[in-house]
């Protein structure tokens, strides 16, 4: 069964992946259309292809392959002059690398340009046009991560510790130790001792209201030594209980986030979790904010994959922050499906991280350099300065920017990708990260 919940995980996410893959594509196709630009191709997936139909101008199809999709609008790149256009047809009979590969760029987006009409063409486009055509997709993967993280704090709720009493410990036991059961050395737990008892709701401590447990649990720990009248619902009226923390060592939240150890008050008892649904704007504002700690990571990315091939080579322990491949974020969504935990929590795993899936596309596909949507965006800014530079000073309109000349960057960007994908995907299966331990 656990086997069949991993596979189902993983399942799950490559749809997920493939669904955002599609609304990313969407995001770049209907501005296209909008602004009369012809699309031969809307593809979700890479590779062969597994099928497709035509409807008027445009192929949809899908590909066996969903690590990625492309929409074929004509005049991606401007026609080449006519000495560029023999200077590349020789390139390619005579074996020049580069400027094959700026032909074969043309060719693929020009070939429903006939002669010099450039109606339908995304070059001829005003720049805000092309601009917003490029920034549909990346802005379809923001939406869509809000969507998916208010489903996960608004739909299903934050799992949350309530003020209903779950446990109380027979005893106290010092803090690291191993031993599960109460001896006739061990002390009575406060709790115990003053009558608390599973199935409690904690209505106030010490004379103060609580509505959570941390705020409960601030008052206990601040109070070792002192005895605190706390006021519990049981059985639909309210019993007052006087209760004296005892001063013991335990993990509290320190700077940061992290774990310390600190002497403080106890009493001795657990609480339930229960979801709590948060505000709807609590969703999106987490996506955002996680998408901000994203761009902190992309900013490093070649640093952050050669400290993960560093690890790899010499066993470190990961950096359980660093960067992963689809392959690593589908055995976490594996390993959440399979774990001994309700379904409310796998689901909301899974969806958190299609969520920052989405994030990361976003984030990624916003990067200035070709052939991501940044780079597009960053040539259309480019065209458009210098239309506006000749429209000031009254000069003919300059010739659009020719984005080819930046293939063999765009050469070096996709080698780059490729490698540092392939290092992620070694270490995600040799050492990969795990969400439970």
């Amino acid at each position: 069964m656990t086997v069949i919940a991993f596979i189902v995980g993983v399942v799950l996410l490559v749809v997920g992946l493939a669904a955002s893959i599609a609304l990313h594509e969407i995001g770049h196709l209907v501005p296209a259309k909008r602004f009369g630009v012809r699309v031969g191709q809307y593809m979700v997936g890479l590779g062969p292809t597994l099928w497709s139909r035509r409807f008027g101008e445009t192929e949809y199809g899908i590909k066996a392959l969903p690590l990625g999709g492309y929409i074929s609008m004509a005049g991606m790149y401007p026609p080449a002059p006519a000495r560029a256009g023999r200077a590349a047809a020789e390139g390619r009979a005579g074996g020049g690398f580069f400027a094959t590969m700026v032909q074969d760029a043309r060719d693929a987006n020009n070939e429903t340009i006939v002669g010099d009409d450039r109606s339908g063409t995304f070059y001829a486009l005003p720049m805000w046009k092309r601009i917003v055509i490029m920034l549909g997709g990346p802005t379809m993967n923001l939406l869509l991560a809000m969507v998916l993280f208010a489903i996960v704090f608004s739909g299903i709720g934050v799992q949350t510790a309530t003020t209903t009493v779950a446990a109380v410990s027979e005893c106290v036991l010092p803090a690291g130790s191993t031993q599960t059961t109460c001896t006739s050395s061990d002390p009575v737990s406060p709790a115990a001792a003053g009558g608390i008892l599973p199935g409690d709701v904690l209505v106030s401590v010490g004379g103060t209201a609580v509505a959570t447990f941390e705020e409960a649990s601030a008052i206990i720990q601040a109070s070792p030594n002192e005895t605190l009248d706390i006021v519990v619902r049981r059985g639909g009226a309210e019993q007052t209980l006087r209760v004296t923390p005892a001063l013991a060592e335990r993990q509290v939240a320190g700077p940061n986030g992290t774990a310390v150890t600190a002497e403080v008050g106890f009493v001795g008892m657990t609480v339930t979790l229960d979801y709590v649904r948060q505000p709807i704007w609590d969703g999106p504002q987490a996506a955002l904010q996680q998408a901000g700690q994203v761009v902190g990571i992309m900013w490093q990315l070649p640093a952050r994959v050669y400290q993960t091939a560093s690890d790899l080579v010499t066993g470190a322990p990961r950096d359980p922050n660093g960067p992963l491949s689809v392959v690593g974020v589908g055995r976490l969504a594996g390993e959440a499906a399979a774990t001994d935990a309700p379904v409310l929590n796998r689901v909301a795993t899974i969806l958190g991280l299609l969520g920052s899936l989405n994030l990361a596309l976003f984030v990624f596909n916003l990067i200035p350099l070709l052939p991501l949507d940044g780079g597009h965006v960053v040539v259309a800014l480019w065209d458009g300065l210098k239309r506006a530079w000749a429209k000031l000073w009254r000069r003919p309109r300059p010739a659009p920017v020719d984005a080819t000349r930046l293939v063999p960057v765009t050469f070096v960007v996709v080698i780059a990708l490729i490698v540092m994908g392939g290092i992620l995907i070694i270490a995600d299966i040799v050492n990969p990260m795990k969400i439970f331990g």
